[in-house]
């Protein structure tokens, strides 16, 4: 007799697995609700106007103690907070994309890099004093010239990857199809949590030594790991050559970016503008030996 239209003895081995979808689901619908994105919103300005308020009181000497030490005295600094948060939600938004498509969330990545790199031309401001002056600019204006157009070029590339891409399932059964999302929903609470432990982190080192913790690298590396994990659980659905090889080779994109990440300017955004460009050639290659069938493994 059926329970709820499973048998009573498959239902034990698909709680798990429901419950996993679940949480998932709810964590996702709360993220992308209308009212999540307003307070994310709020929070970004608030936070922005606060840190240009303690800066500019710090640099007028209205504080004291610990307090004015710890502030820094260039309101670029207030950007570069800014910049840090946003990229802090469109992380979590990575995450949640995993589960919908494997290509998208390769191209959620470099739209995090890319906003990276518009960071870091504001972070090389950080140190230098007010008003800017360009004897003392010139070096920090040449390493943003350099990532603002790495940025724009991969700007331009993502819009070539997204248009590329032709969704195909990995198996033409529903059950297979459906395992497989709730497989990288499992990696995707995983991730969040390694986010939540990685910006703990960043927070206490901000907090009692003034630097915080590397953030993006080692989240960056995390990915390295989850993706190649989507890699094998993906051969269970499909083990046809051209899907491993395209999810592999997302994979080296990854790599890459974890590479631009730890380099200077003007490799950083070299380095990205490769993983971006091999990425397009891959999705290109891949919809071009794929075969007109839908439903095909793909």
């Amino acid at each position: 007799m059926l329970y709820g239209g499973v048998a009573p003895s498959a239902a034990p081995r698909r709680l798990p697995a429901t419950l996993v979808v679940a949480a998932f689901d709810r964590l996702e619908a709360a993220f992308s609700s209308t009212t999540h994105r307003r307070a994310v919103a709020a929070g970004l300005v608030g936070a922005f106007l606060l840190a240009l308020l303690g800066i500019e009181l710090a640099r007028r000497g209205w504080l004291g103690g610990q307090l004015a030490a710890a502030l820094p005295r260039s309101h670029f600094h207030a950007i570069d907070l800014a910049f840090y948060l946003l990229l802090a939600y469109e992380v979590v938004g990575l995450v949640f994309g995993i589960a919908q498509s494997v290509s998208n969330a390769a191209g959620k990545q470099f739209e995090i890099f890319s906003l990276i790199l518009l960071r870091g031309s504001f972070e090389s401001f950080g140190g230098l004093d007010e008003p800017l002056r360009w004897a003392q600019a010139r070096t920090p204006a040449l390493h943003l010239i350099s990532d603002a157009a790495a940025a724009l070029l991969i700007f331009v590339g993502l819009g070539f990857y997204y248009a590329a891409q032709r969704h195909r399932p990995h198996s033409g059964d529903t059950g297979d199809r459906e395992s497989f999302v709730a497989a990288k929903k499992a990696i995707a609470l995983a991730l969040l949590l390694v986010f939540a432990v990685l910006a703990a982190r960043s927070l206490e080192g901000l907090l009692l030594r003034h630097e915080p913790a590397p953030f993006f690298g080692a989240f960056y590396t995390t990915l390295v790991f989850a993706d190649l994990l989507v890699v094998l659980i993906s051969v269970r659905y499909s083990g046809e050559y051209r899907v491993v090889f395209r999810n592999s080779g997302l994979a080296v994109a990854t790599v890459l970016l974890r590479l631009a990440l730890s380099a200077p300017s003007p490799w950083s955004g070299l380095l990205g503008l490769a993983a971006v460009v091999f990425a397009l050639g891959l999705t290109l290659a891949y919809n071009r030996f794929s075969g007109p069938a839908p439903g095909k493994p793909g």
